[in-house]
């Protein structure tokens, strides 16, 4: 319940960007923090949470973690104006990252020696979620309001809070070290710092030069040196400082920040482009996300039993150009009825993600296979700040244009470059074939 919740709410509310948009009289750039500030909360909270669960056990880490994440979706629907309701999302998505990491540990403590077949299990969640968020998001704009897509969290939430008190076992710490907050602030200021700066440009006729978008990205420069520099000389940074570069780590850091940007960017941004461009209803624009979800799940099972096989690097480089051209075909004018058009285009990107994911998902593992769980919170926070990146500019750049369909679909070809230009990156991946 907690991991279908903290899902659906990476997607449903793309669909109700809009409707958000035009209720609170936002401009688009700002609105579109509800989406990349969701996503910022859930990088800073995700390995803070793991440490703090092993610290102060799991089930206290997400019980806190529900009820946080229910209040915050409570007070979301009852926000009056963008900047409150941005508040709003970042409490929001601290309590919903700090699920998945309690969770895992809640699950594979339980389950013992079949943990790995349990965590397979309710993993198996995230992408169901996936599904049927831009679904619900458009039968609520459609036959109520936006405010629906967070107030629909709060039963769900009470229940599961009850159930957690009631049927999650009490368990030990593991861990007494300290928390990196200093690694996790720099962090946060770096991403925060370059999102205003972007959504700043968007909000007028401001030029590059203007005072506040250059002092708001030096600090994000500073934050970013500074964090660099710690995690290079702290000995309990929570992203160690060889995760960071190198032949094998910071190739992969990069593709993951570009593919972030280029795929999960893309995927926040497809129903306002149904919308804004072809005039959809939210309904219809909130299933082209589902169409991507549904083709994800039919290839990605096919590529995880080949990937021994097949090597890291073709289901990459195939599954880049796939999603690449997808995004040009979804940038054309349609040939056919633009909802299906839209919808195949769609499900080709899915397809592709499909591929590329569970390769580049496992690429870095082998590198440093008793640094696990750094390297997937690592891999999680490249991608997510692709998609601050890739969302901000983005909304900035309709915030400005006179025809933001049209603008869009520029975008969505940057987007596709992105990928054909990170295909010779990939051939720097180590390689890896046969049995683990």
């Amino acid at each position: 319940m907690a991991l279908f919740m903290s899902s659906v709410d990476q997607t449903i509310v793309a669909t109700a960007l809009p409707a958000i948009h035009r209720e609170l009289h936002a401009q688009i750039n700002w609105s579109g923090w509800t989406i990349t500030i969701y996503a910022l909360g859930q990088v800073l909270a995700m390995p803070m949470a793991g440490k703090i669960s092993d610290m102060y056990g799991r089930k206290k880490v997400f019980l806190l973690s529900a009820v946080v994440f229910t209040a915050a979706s409570l007070a979301c629907g009852f926000a009056g104006n963008i900047y409150l309701l941005v508040g709003l999302r970042l409490l929001q998505a601290l309590g919903g990252g700090a699920f998945m990491p309690s969770a895992t540990g809640i699950v594979s403590d339980h389950f013992g020696k079949d943990r790995d077949r349990a965590i397979g299990m309710f993993t198996s969640i995230l992408p169901i979620g996936g599904i049927v968020g831009p679904i619900i998001g458009g039968v609520f704009v459609a036959v109520w309001s936006w405010r629906g897509i967070f107030l629909v969290n709060v039963p769900i939430g009470i229940v599961l809070i009850l159930l957690v008190i009631k049927f999650v076992p009490t368990s030990t710490t593991r861990s007494t070290g300290r928390i990196d907050v200093r690694g996790v602030c720099l962090l946060g200021t770096l991403i925060l710092a370059a999102m205003f700066g972007i959504t700043y440009l968007g909000s007028g006729p401001i030029t590059p030069y203007n005072p506040v978008f250059v002092c708001a990205e030096l600090i994000a420069v500073a934050a970013g040196c500074l964090f660099v520099r710690h995690a290079k000389h702290h000995t309990n940074s929570f992203i160690p400082f060889r995760l960071l570069r190198g032949r094998g780590f910071g190739v992969m850091n990069v593709i993951n920040l570009c593919y972030g940007a280029a795929a999960l960017g893309f995927s926040a941004l497809v129903p306002l482009y149904a919308q804004d461009r072809f005039g959809l209803a939210p309904l219809s624009a909130g299933t082209l996300l589902t169409a991507r979800a549904v083709g994800m799940i039919c290839v990605a099972g096919i590529a995880v039993t080949t990937l021994r096989r097949t090597g890291y690097r073709p289901p990459m480089i195939v599954g880049f150009l796939i999603v690449s051209a997808s995004l040009v075909a979804m940038a054309l004018d349609p040939p056919l009825p633009p909802y299906l058009w839209l919808g195949i285009s769609a499900g080709l990107t899915g397809i592709g993600m499909g591929m590329a994911v569970p390769a580049s998902n496992n690429a870095s593992l082998q590198l440093a296979p008793d640094q696990v769980a750094a390297i997937a919170g690592l891999r999680g926070m490249f991608r997510q700040s692709g998609s601050i990146i890739a969302v901000s500019i983005t909304t900035a750049v309709l915030a400005r244009s006179t025809d933001p369909g049209l603008a869009q679909a520029h975008v969505f070809i940057v987007f596709a470059a992105l990928l054909v230009l990170i295909v010779p990156l990939v051939f720097l991946v180590p390689e890896h074939r046969g049995g683990w």
